[in-house]
């Protein structure tokens, strides 16, 4: 009547056991190992009137997914500038940082 169907076992391919040693942890691994991947950004520099902040105008391209017209897009990001060194007008660059306020979350490198 009901048949069982025998079903054979393939052996799967033996897996590479390697031995877990603990490695010596040097100087330079620990500190790739905490290197930080942070956004880089440069842009105009908008507004220098609060003290130690700049208010810096990033503009990025971006291409319409149905139209493929490309257009502007504009977006305004308050920067630490510790120095008051950086005019209305200036360019710079400026990387993320650790919350400084409630907007400002970057600072500047150049």
């Amino acid at each position: 009547m009901a048949e069982k169907k025998q079903v054979k076992k393939v052996a799967a391919a033996p897996k590479s056991v390697t031995p877990k040693v603990a490695k010596p942890v040097v100087a330079d691994e620990a500190k790739v190992a905490r290197t930080i991947i942070r956004k880089k950004f440069s842009g105009v520099v908008v507004s220098d009137k609060s003290d130690k902040t700049i208010v810096v105008k990033v503009e990025t391209v971006k291409i319409h997914p149905k139209y493929k017209k490309r257009y502007t897009v504009s977006r305004k990001y308050k920067v630490h500038d510790e120095k008051n060194e950086f005019r209305t007008g200036d360019k710079v660059t400026f990387v993320e940082c650790r919350p400084l306020s409630r907007d400002k979350r970057w600072r500047v490198v150049k």
